[in-house]
């Protein structure tokens, strides 16, 4: 998330009320978690097992729970609680809204672009031109939506990330401050959920087509000419390249990589990253080639292991 203006460490360090180490004058321009972070962000981290990987970031500066020696030319920004600390930070400048009327006043939407009944659009939602919207869809804040884009009943773009932090009293959230933005001539299923960023963008590339019933999780980034089948399911922060095909009952774990071209036949499961190019297949999803050689193998095993016990 981009900050209105350019702050000092010492000014972030006064408004969340902790200690800092660093030059006091270290510009700071936007905040994001670890996965979108870039140079001249914050990122928090309160586990150790994560303090290398911070620490190490392209992040200018590191909300911490420990003292620790700051990286040449970056701040650390001390916090008993980082995690919310970060809450405070998207509170203050991007705080949630929740709209009192079906749609806001300040949406901006395009020549001949269609709205239908019951649809409802909330703040800082611009649509581009020859859209189609239908009944029943949810356009919440910070939703960016391109032209020649259609969207089929029911589904809701722009929902907040499902991402908790287990405390003793219960989970909390981290508040989602990003968007969600769709390219031109992207066509978007009935009932489908597209989460925004918690300080990115989810976004979805030109021309890409979403089947319905299809979950995309928070700062995921879907590349151009996909097709994504019924009942997919994307985590958060996965990337996805250019003319990928994820057929039916996919699912994708957090922070994958799949590279261009890449096929997933249906019901496969994502839990490493995948070249492109390649058909994959099975859970966890291997070579297609290699996972059929290998169930083929398995039915004749039986068999094997017989003639084995009567010799």
């Amino acid at each position: 998330m981009k900050l209105p203006r350019p702050y000092t460490l010492s000014e972030i360090a006064n408004l969340l009320q902790c200690d800092f180490v660093g030059d006091k004058d270290l510009t700071i321009y936007g905040f994001n978690e670890i996965h979108r972070v870039e140079s001249g962000d914050i990122v928090f981290v309160d586990h150790p097992k994560y303090y290398e990987r911070a620490l190490n970031s392209q992040a200018t500066v590191i909300l911490i729970n420990k003292a620790v020696e700051a990286p040449k030319g970056k701040g650390l920004l001390i916090s008993d609680d980082p995690f919310r600390d970060f809450n405070k930070l998207t509170q203050f400048f991007n705080p949630t809204t929740y709209s009192t009327q079906p749609v806001s006043d300040k949406a901006v939407i395009g020549k001949n672009t269609i709205i239908e009944p019951f649809v409802t659009i909330g703040e800082r939602v611009a649509i581009g031109k020859h859209c189609i919207i239908q009944s029943g869809v949810r356009l919440l804040n910070d939703t960016i939506i391109g032209d020649h884009v259609i969207i089929q009943p029911n589904t809701v773009v722009g929902s907040h990330a499902f991402y908790y932090k287990r405390r003793p009293e219960g989970y909390e959230r981290l508040l989602s401050g990003g968007g969600v933005t769709i390219e031109d001539y992207v066509e978007i299923g009935a009932g489908c959920t597209i989460d925004r960023g918690v300080t990115a963008t989810t976004l979805i590339g030109q021309g890409t087509k979403i089947d319905n019933q299809v979950q995309i999780g928070h700062d995921t980034i879907i590349g151009r000419n996909c097709l994504i089948a019924s009942h997919v399911g994307i985590a958060g922060c996965v990337d996805i390249g250019n003319d990928v095909i994820l057929w039916g009952q996919v699912g994708i774990a957090s922070g994958i990589k799949i590279g261009s071209k890449a096929v997933l036949l249906g019901q496969s499961g994502v839990t490493k990253d995948l070249e492109g190019g390649k058909t994959y297949f099975g859970s966890p999803a291997e070579d297609a080639r290699k996972k059929y050689r290998e169930l083929a193998s398995i039915r004749v095993l039986p068999e094997i292991i017989e003639k084995l016990e009567m010799e």
